[in-house]
């Protein structure tokens, strides 16, 4: 597209084809940015390093695998995907960590990954989260952690390298009652070993055509992958001055929503407007939602709930159990308003398009939150049971191809609220999605799973409904939307971080790890995982 959109006298064939791509850029948005490359090459590295331990240095293994494209062009971004770092300490490290009385860890993963191309070079940050883990008996630590990573683009033609580099290993301990250990927490940095095979090369993707001598001839290949070719790159690189070496260097994207660094999310706290009471509590939330007919994911950043947690009241009567329900009300909040912050998606269509677009999910009642907890009176074994029910539409808000505003209404939206199939529609009517998780947790035993209070996993399954009222001056989009996103199917899975309670802060201590930090936001900011 050049230039303003045409008066509404333009072909109608011009119009159609401006309206497919409004449609194609706002399904688009829904997923991460990916490289449209021909191609894509699976890498899955095992490479030595050297970890710090409070006994010394003790060798250590870690694999990287991720999915990279073949190909993309030069100013295109470049998305790992399915990226998974698994690391595995030694035996030495599970006698540090018992030591100080631990039983369970929680962890967090950043790895430092180079980027070169041609003679320039970058870092990104590549942060993951595993699951919780109990310290083995014997034997090494395996953690495997999962999460989005930012995306890198080239600058230019020529082979762009992706090397990995130190890592850091966040730990968070818990002893064998619940609680934190002496010092509750514990960094492990890891670097690669001398002999890692071609010094932690992950892939390396073809940026451009042909990569050019400075003749303008095809340079030889001659160079081993990963090496930065002093005849490559483009006929003016030898002579650019040094200043304009930060211009050709490959450009790393900030961080993904969720990486739980440095407040990385909107603000979530109590006002006069919404004032707390004994029962408040607050939490993140951010997950992945599968979209179906692109064979696609959306991935909905850090968003603030207020929650109201309800009083148990005596469940059906069990012989073998105690039985209690509760019932909890929550509200997400953005800038006063019951909806998600604004998500937002850059991207190439059709392989030459940039488009960007804007979305929001909108709350259209309250969301509640239904707790079956059942505790075994042979062991004291308990489980907790819960279902969240939100009515929530999908707003687009604004779009704009290849810089162009392209106007799609205020009204652009699902006809009606995403749907799941209610597994108790008799006491739960209307459209609504469901989302359950389990937590279980033995007597003496930190609980797993998911708990309204300690957060975790919740998963579902959603319809989306039919679009309406989007596209404006002449161009009805309503049609095009439902016929490539509405439908049944769609996969979710939700993080909820640790609640902050604002009656009852923990700040943390020696014993307990801080769950509100001093201005009674939660502490705790999770991590999507797919």
């Amino acid at each position: 597209m050049r230039g303003h959109r045409a008066a509404a006298s333009r072909p109608s064939r011009v119009r159609a084809r401006s309206a497919a791509i409004a449609a194609f850029v706002v399904l688009a948005a829904m997923v991460p940015a990916v490289a449209s490359a021909a191609g894509t090459q699976e890498v899955d590295a095992e490479l030595p390093y050297v970890c710090t331990l409070p006994s010394g240095r003790q060798p250590a293994e870690v694999r990287v695998s991720a999915a990279f494209p073949d190909r993309v062009e030069a100013g295109e971004a470049i998305s790992p995907t399915d990226v998974t770092t698994t690391v595995e300490l030694p035996a030495e490290a599970v006698a540090d960590l018992t030591a100080l009385k631990a039983v369970t860890a929680r962890s967090a993963t950043r790895l430092t990954v180079g980027v070169a191309q041609n003679e320039s070079a970058a870092e990104a940050t590549w942060r993951g989260t595993p699951e919780p883990v109990a310290l083995p008996g014997s034997g090494p630590l395996t953690l495997t952690a999962t999460g989005d990573v930012p995306s890198v683009t080239g600058q230019s033609d020529g082979d762009l390298t992706f090397s990995a580099g130190n890592l850091a290993v966040d730990l968070a301990l818990g002893t064998a009652d619940g609680a934190a250990t002496d010092p509750g927490s514990l960094t492990v940095d890891c670097s690669p070993a001398e002999d890692a095979p071609e010094k932690g090369l992950l892939a390396t993707v073809q940026v451009g055509t042909e990569t050019a001598e400075p003749s303008g001839s095809p340079s030889s290949s001659g160079s081993s992958p990963g090496t930065p070719d002093p005849s490559s790159g483009t006929p003016d690189a030898p002579d650019a001055p040094e200043d304009r070496q930060g211009d050709r260097a490959p450009k790393a994207a900030e961080n993904p929503p969720g990486a739980a660094a440095d407040r990385d999310a909107p603000p979530c706290l109590y006002d006069a407007e919404h004032p707390p009471t004994p029962a408040s509590l607050n939490a993140y939330v951010t997950g992945y939602t599968d979209v179906k007919k692109l064979d696609a994911a959306s991935l909905l950043p850090p968003s603030c709930m207020l929650i109201e947690q309800g009083n148990p009241v005596d469940g059906p009567p069990d012989p073998d159990h105690l039985v209690f329900d509760t019932v909890s009300y929550a509200d997400f909040h953005y800038e006063g308003r019951k909806e998600t912050p604004p998500f937002e998606s850059t991207f190439l269509a059709f392989g030459f398009t940039p488009v960007k677009a804007t979305m929001v999910l909108k709350q259209t009642g309250p969301v509640t939150i239904h707790s079956r907890i059942t505790m075994r009176l042979s062991d004291f074994r308990t489980t907790t049971d819960t279902y969240v029910r939100a009515p929530l539409t999908l707003q687009v808000t604004d779009l704009e191809v290849n810089g162009t505003p392209l106007d799609v209404g205020a009204g652009c939206r699902t006809e009606k609220s995403l749907t799941s199939l209610e597994p108790d529609p008799a006491n739960h009517p209307g459209d609504h999605l469901v989302l359950y998780g389990r937590g279980e947790q033995d007597l003496g035993m930190p609980a797993t799973g998911y708990l309204l209070l300690s957060g975790g996993v919740l998963s579902g399954e959603a319809t989306v409904p039919a679009f309406t009222g989007c596209g404006a001056g002449g161009e009805n989009l309503d049609r095009l939307l439902t016929a490539s996103v509405s439908g049944p199917g769609n996969q979710i899975k939700q993080v909820q971080g640790q609640t902050c309670s604002i009656a009852n802060p923990v700040f943390g201590d020696e014993f307990n790890a801080p769950q509100c930090t001093s201005d009674l936001q939660p502490h705790v900011i999770p991590v999507p995982e797919r």
